[in-house]
Order: C-alpha cells, then structure tokens, then sequence
C-alpha cells in the first residue's frame, strides 16, 4: 500500500518550490500525497514533512509552532511520522533536536547542484521555477547566506529544461524565483547574464502566456534587461526591486552596494521604459541607527515615488550576521510605529493607484471559481503577496486568460465583470 505524505510549507516562494523537490522523491517511493487539512483519525499520514523557514524571528516562530502542532497531531496519532527540514533546521539544527526529541528525522536545505533536477511538475495554471540559490550581495542584516551560501546558478540547460516541462504541463504563469535571479549567470561566465536566459526561455516555451520576475536587486539590473521587459509582451511588465532604504549612509551600512542617486536614476529608466509597469519594492524600518530624520526620508521617498506595491519590514537582529552587532539598535515599538506610519501612507498610494484601473479593459488569468463569481490576478499582481481581480462572471475556464473590464476598486483588489 503507497505511504500517504502530508507537506506544510512556511516561508517564500522558494520553499514552496523546494516542498516540491521533497515530494517527488516521495512520490517516486510509491507514495502520494495528503493534504493536511485532510488529517484526521481515520485518515492519518504515515509521514507529516514541515519545510521551515529561518529567515527572520516571525518566520522562526512560525516554524517552531508548526513544529508542536505536528508533535501534538502524533500524539492524537493521526501522523505516524515527523519529517523537519529547511532553513531553520539548517541553522539551528542542534537546538531544535534537544528541544524536539519526538521528531522523527531531521535535515537542513535541499542539495541544489543535486536534487533540483527532479521537481514534482503539477498542472495548476501558475509555476514556479528556481534558477539560482544562494547569494553574493551579503548585506549586513541578512542571515541567507549563512543558511544558503554563495551563488549557485542553474546551469541553462537545466532551467530551459524544466522551462519545457512546466510548457507542457499547461502551466499559463511562470514565476522566475531565487534570493537575487539578477545574479543569475555571475558565478557562470562572462557571457551568461539573465538577459539571455530569458531570452531562450521564451524561444523554447510556447504556452506559457506570462513570465514574471521575482527579486532583482537594484544593483544588478541591466539596460538589456529594462529593455527585454519592454519589448517581449510575455514578460509581466511587473519587476520586484527591493531597495530596503533610501538613506545614503544607511544603504552603506546594509552593504546593499548601491545609492540613492543610483535607486532614483533606476526607477526613472523602468517607467520611460515601461510605462505601465508596476514596481513592488521592499523596506526595512528600525536598522540599526536609523535616526528619526532618516526614516522620515524613507518615509517622504514613499510618498514621491508611489510605488504601486510595497511590503514593509521591521529590522529583525539575526545571530551572526554583521548588523546583529551594530551599536544603536532600535526600540521593538519604535520599529513597529515607523511600520505603522509607512503603511499608512501606502495604503492611501495603493488605492489611488488601482482606482486609475477603473474603467479600463485588463488581461487577467482566471485562478479559482467561488460562488457567483471567479477569482484572477493581473499581470500587475503576483501569487500571494498581491491583490487579486474578482470577477463578475457566469462561466469562465480556470487557467485561462481573459479580458475583463474594471468596475471597482477595494483597499489592495479589483472587482470587473
């Protein structure tokens, strides 16, 4: 009888990737998968894998109350067996074993020079396919090169391989993911660059209608690269650019090796170039000695550019890294109130942004049926960390694209019909 396999994924897109690298080898084992809120007494897992995430002290909790809901769901035997792996498990592996004795097996991240080449492939509309792990740019507050390493990057042939798969598969949206997929190639050769890889991604696939970009680093986007974006239609005019400050000496103390004259300047280019792109970009509030006056340039940066999608973080003090040790660190409540304030501002930008929608016919890539009506995202929103378009329909096929004209507009979503 196949072993039945329940997964909880935490943290990014990434993980959720490597979720699928566990399970196909599984499911090559002659098991197949459970969903966990299928669990039940009569229903049980014969193994429950939890993919971690370690990033930051939420992210960490997370986990670890993941951890014990999982201990507590064997001890009501509806898991037989406690599989833990990932970035927290990478990091912390020693601790977690004392305080954990109950699960089963442990291990950190995924080989990727070894195990990537067998994914498990799945029909759904969107795909994710990741051609680099690790990270060259080492800035100071961020643990992930002590839990993933230096660069690594796909060799070509293996992404357009996968690339392939996904096409034939059905898959409508490709999201091209990695901690910095602008680094893509660097530890390759001279003449390996993103630009290219994309390039050949699009010549070998035919289905796939939009590819989307998720993380480019400021620093390392390129001119060939805006002008890709602006010129292949199947490209999502949507570019993910975290640019965490604004502030001259801050920047330099994150070591994000760029400037605000260069951050400014970049931005300029993507929306001559492309005009109806839409930036996301991400913030970090409470570093380290960040005075009040440089927030408040952060925060008046914010409002000039209104940027159409924006996350905000609160500095999280990681062991080892180079920020951990900085003096000045900032009060939890004077980090959470800078949060506060940004995210003020941007909802405010946010809803100005999709009431210019109103009225205009959009392409939109129906996701899920409800009642009464479907749910799609735009090529201007991405899996999760974005709005979504509700649409006003009686019959529309899950997995295609449509044309649908906006009536509506809520705090971060679309209504159309």
């Amino acid at each position: 009888m196949a072993k039945k396999v329940s997964i909880v994924t935490l943290g990014c897109f990434r993980n959720r990737y490597d979720s699928e690298v566990a399970a196909k080898r599984f499911l090559d084992k002659n098991s197949r998968l459970l969903p966990v809120d299928q669990l039940s007494s009569k229903n049980k897992a014969d193994i429950l894998l939890i993919n971690t995430c370690g990033f930051i002290d939420p992210a960490k909790i997370e986990s670890i109350e993941a951890i014990k809901e999982a201990r507590e769901l064997k001890r009501k035997k509806r898991v037989r067996k406690i599989y833990v792996f990932g970035c927290l498990v990478q990091r912390f592996e020693k601790e977690l074993k004392k305080h954990f004795p109950e699960i089963d097996k442990w291990w950190g991240i995924e080989e990727f020079s070894r195990d990537y080449k067998n994914k498990l492939i799945s029909k759904e509309p969107v795909g994710f396919l990741k051609i680099c792990e690790g990270c060259i740019n080492n800035c100071s507050y961020c643990s992930i090169p002590l839990i993933k390493g230096p660069l690594f990057s796909r060799p070509a042939q293996e992404v357009l391989t996968e690339a392939k798969k996904l096409d034939k598969a059905g898959v409508k949206e490709l999201n091209i993911i990695g901690q910095d997929i602008t680094a893509w190639g660097k530890d390759l050769g001279k003449k390996k660059n993103l630009t290219g890889l994309l390039k050949q991604v699009i010549k070998d696939t035919k289905e796939i209608g939009w590819i989307r970009l998720i993380y480019t680093h400021p620093k390392h986007i390129t001119a060939s690269l805006i002008d890709l974006i602006a010129k292949e239609k199947r490209i999502c005019d949507y570019i993910d650019l975290p640019i965490q400050h604004i502030n001259k000496r801050i920047l330099k103390l994150m070591n994000r090796k760029t400037s605000p004259e260069d951050i400014i300047s970049l931005i300029k280019k993507i929306r001559k170039k492309i005009p109806n792109c839409a930036i996301r970009t991400s913030v970090i509030v409470g570093f380290p000695g960040e005075t009040e006056s440089e927030f408040n340039q952060l925060l008046d940066f914010v409002k000039k550019i209104k940027f159409e999608k924006l996350g905000v973080f609160t500095y999280s003090q990681e062991e080892d890294t180079k920020a951990a040790k900085f003096t000045g660190q900032i009060h939890h409540m004077t980090k959470k109130k800078r949060k506060r304030r940004i995210m003020e501002a941007q909802r405010k930008i946010a809803a100005e942004n999709l009431e210019r929608f109103i009225g205009r016919e959009i392409t939109v890539l129906v996701l899920e049926k409800r009642k009464g009506f479907y749910i799609g995202r735009s090529q201007y929103d991405a899996p999760e960390v974005d709005g979504v378009v509700f649409i006003k329909r009686r019959k529309l096929n899950v997995g295609s694209f449509v044309k649908v004209k906006v009536t509506d507009s809520l705090e971060y979503d679309l209504v159309a019909n």
